[in-house]
């Protein structure tokens, strides 16, 4: 495998740590990397963008071999990982440093994540409508280790997260069965 046969996506859904897993566990991904986008200062802190000065959004960018699982297949993974009707955070997460935002690196992937995002308005599953922002990417700025693959790292403190924020129990409810 080439490098070129490599794409990369970056979505933002919250908090960075529930991101990671769903698509880390695909087959066709090789990295999944949780970090910051969309502000306007240069490799911020965790503590900088909880301070919501900096602009920035928590995200994970995904680099994945498109031939094995495709980008309409990530953005699938993507909207069933988050509450697509809730601009202003995720779960129990709050503020624009957890707004949901799809970041294209192409123009195919806008239009296949407008699509999808139209798609998903269509069929009336939510009956808020679709804000999740789509959005050209920019800079993307690793955060700290010790946010990196988190929920193989602190099990414990993943699970409760996952479900005491209130994500796991609305995955359920809304996307699952």
């Amino acid at each position: 495998m080439t490098k070129e046969q490599l794409e990369v996506a970056t979505f933002a859904g919250g908090c960075f740590w529930c991101m990671v897993e769903p698509f880390e566990s695909q087959q066709g991904i090789k990295t999944v990397v949780s970090g910051y986008t969309g502000g306007h200062v240069e490799n911020p802190t965790y503590e900088q963008v909880c301070s919501h000065t900096t602009g920035h959004t928590e995200a994970v960018q995904i680099t994945f071999d498109p031939t094995i699982f495709s980008y309409e297949q990530l953005l699938t993974v993507y909207w069933q990982q988050t509450d697509p009707t809730d601009a202003m955070g995720q779960f129990a997460d709050r503020g624009d440093s957890y707004r949901p935002a799809i970041f294209f690196h192409s123009p195919e992937q806008q239009a296949a994540a407008e699509a999808s995002k139209q798609a998903l308005q269509e069929s009336r599953r939510f009956s808020k409508d679709i804000v999740t922002e789509i959005l050209p990417a920019v800079a993307f700025y690793p955060a700290e280790d010790y946010h990196q693959a988190f929920y193989k790292k602190n099990p414990v403190h993943y699970e409760r997260s996952h479900e005491g924020s209130g994500r796991a129990g609305f995955i359920r409810e809304n996307w699952e069965g």
